[in-house]
C-alpha cells in the first residue's frame, strides 16, 4: 500500500465522493478512481461500495481507513517532533466549535495563547455537535469545542463543566430583577429567539417542550449567536443560551440572565474534546492546556 493511495483513500472515506476528495487534494478525480482501484487489488476486496451520489466505506474499507487515519496522525507527530529538534515552535492546530464558543474562544483562549506562542497557528471551522464528533473521529480536527454532545465511542472529553442554559432578558424585565430560576414554559406566549432544529440547543429545548407539552413559537429563529444577543438588547423578546455566549453583554449590563430550573437544561455542559487514544502534537497538547484554563466556558459555575 503506498502512502499515495492510502491519503487519497483516506479523503474519500471523509469526503464521501472521488469527487469531493479531488476537489480537497486538487488532483484529478481520475487519478484518485486509479489509486482506490489498485488499492483494493491489492488488498484483494471492495473498500468501496459505489452509490449514485457518493460512495460509503465497505466494512474492510473502514479497516483500511482507521489504518490511514494512523499512519496520517504518526506522520503528524513525526513532523511535529522535528521541528522541535530544529528548535521550531510551530505548528497549525485544527479547531472544530460550536459558534456559541466563537466569542469565548478568540477573545480568551486564543488572542492569549497566540501571544505566548506566535509560531503557532490555527485553523477554525464550526459545526453542529454532530458535525463536531464527525470531525474529530475522521481526523479533520484536533480539538473539538461542544455543548453536550451526545456520547460517540472513540472520542474522550478532556474537561466538561457544567455550564446551564440560560434565558437571557432585557436587563429591566421582572424576571431578571427577581433573578430566580424559572421554567421554560414561562416563555409559551412570549416573543423568544430560537436555534435552528438541527442545532443542539434548540434540540434540548424540544425535549422539554415534549415532556412538559407546551410549544415556543419562535418570533426570530437564526443561527447567529449575534442575533440572539441583539434581539434581546433590542427589547424585542427573550433567548436561551450558556452564559459564556453573553459575557461581555452582561458584563456591558445590555442583557442579563436567569436560570432555566427545567433539570434537561440546568444540567447541560461544555465539553473539550479529542479522539481517544490519539497521541497530540505538542502545539495542541498547549493549546488545549491552555484553553481549559482560559476559557469562560471551561470555568466552574459560581
Amino acid at each position: 500500500m503506498t502512502d499515495r493511495a492510502l491519503r487519497y483513500f483516506l479523503a474519500v472515506a471523509r469526503t464521501g465522493s472521488i469527487r469531493g476528495a479531488a476537489e480537497v487534494l486538487h488532483v484529478a478525480a481520475s487519478a484518485i478512481s486509479r489509486q482506490i482501484l489498485e488499492l483494493e487489488a491489492e488488498c484483494g476486496q471492495a473498500l468501496l461500495e459505489r452509490l449514485p451520489r457518493g460512495v460509503v466505506l465497505t466494512e474492510a474499507g473502514r479497516v483500511v481507513a482507521d489504518h490511514a487515519q494512523r499512519q496520517a496522525d504518526e506522520l503528524s507527530l513525526l513532523e511535529d517532533r522535528l521541528r522541535r529538534l530544529q528548535g521550531a515552535r510551530q505548528g497549525t492546530v485544527r479547531l472544530c466549535c460550536g459558534a456559541g464558543f466563537l466569542a469565548d474562544l478568540l477573545d480568551h483562549g486564543l488572542a492569549g495563547f497566540s501571544t505566548a506562542h506566535p509560531g503557532i497557528a490555527f485553523h477554525v471551522t464550526t459545526a453542529t455537535s454532530d458535525g463536531i464528533l464527525a470531525a474529530l473521529a475522521q481526523g479533520e480536527a484536533d480539538i473539538g469545542l461542544a455543548y453536550t454532545p451526545p456520547a460517540q465511542a472513540g472520542l474522550r472529553s478532556v474537561l466538561s463543566i457544567d455550564q446551564p442554559l440560560q434565558a437571557v432578558l432585557p436587563p429591566r424585565h421582572p424576571l431578571a430583577l427577581a433573578g430566580l430560576p424559572v421554567p421554560l414554559r414561562s416563555f409559551a406566549s412570549e416573543p423568544v429567539a430560537l436555534l435552528p432544529p438541527d442545532h443542539g440547543i434548540r434540540q434540548l429545548i424540544a425535549r422539554v417542550e415534549a415532556d412538559a407539552d407546551f410549544r415556543l413559537v419562535p418570533r426570530l429563529e437564526t443561527a447567529s449567536f449575534e442575533l440572539h444577543r441583539r434581539f434581546v438588547a433590542a427589547g424585542m423578546g427573550f433567548a436561551f443560551l450558556p452564559g459564556f455566549t453573553v459575557t461581555a453583554e452582561l458584563r456591558a449590563g445590555s442583557v442579563a440572565a436567569v436560570p432555566l430550573r427545567d433539570p434537561l437544561l440546568s444540567e447541560a455542559r461544555a465539553h473539550l474534546l479529542v479522539r481517544a487514544g490519539r497521541r497530540m502534537p505538542e502545539a495542541a497538547g498547549r493549546l488545549i492546556d491552555w484553553l481549559a484554563a482560559h476559557m469562560v466556558a471551561f470555568r466552574a459555575m459560581g
